[in-house]
């Protein structure tokens, strides 16, 4: 293995520990938020009204801290890729625009107008 091999694998191995650890730290808390909550509701002997704000702002944390590892963690998916110099990956079906480039002896014809698409119909409220 030559010396840039060696690194890419390193880096390779580095970037699954840091996925692998961030994704038990997102659940670990997760499972201690929502231990929690369910202690705060069992201690609160059925007062209704508490209940729902001890459970709605469980809830939010959890999912509030999952969105936000997975956002991080796409975020610098991207830009690692783009660090590396890897083609932006495409969905299937779109391809990317190619325009034959003109002759140098001859004009080019003036593209046809083409109409934007009619806005959708307003509803009467």
């Amino acid at each position: 293995m030559s010396r840039d091999e060696t690194a890419v694998a390193r880096d390779t191995e580095l970037e699954k520990d840091r996925a692998r650890y961030g994704l038990i730290a997102v659940v670990m808390s997760n499972l201690a938020i929502a231990g929690v909550a369910i202690f705060g509701v069992w201690r609160l002997d059925g007062d209704k009204a508490v209940i729902v704000g001890v459970l709605t702002a469980a809830f939010t944390a959890v999912s509030s801290m999952t969105t936000a590892y997975l956002g991080i963690k796409a975020i610098s998916n991207t830009a690692r890729s783009i660090a590396l110099g890897s083609p932006p990956r495409r969905e299937a079906g779109q391809t990317a625009p190619r325009t034959p480039a003109p002759d140098a002896g001859t004009p080019t014809p003036a593209a046809p107008a083409t109409e934007a698409p009619a806005p959708p119909a307003q509803r009467a409220p």
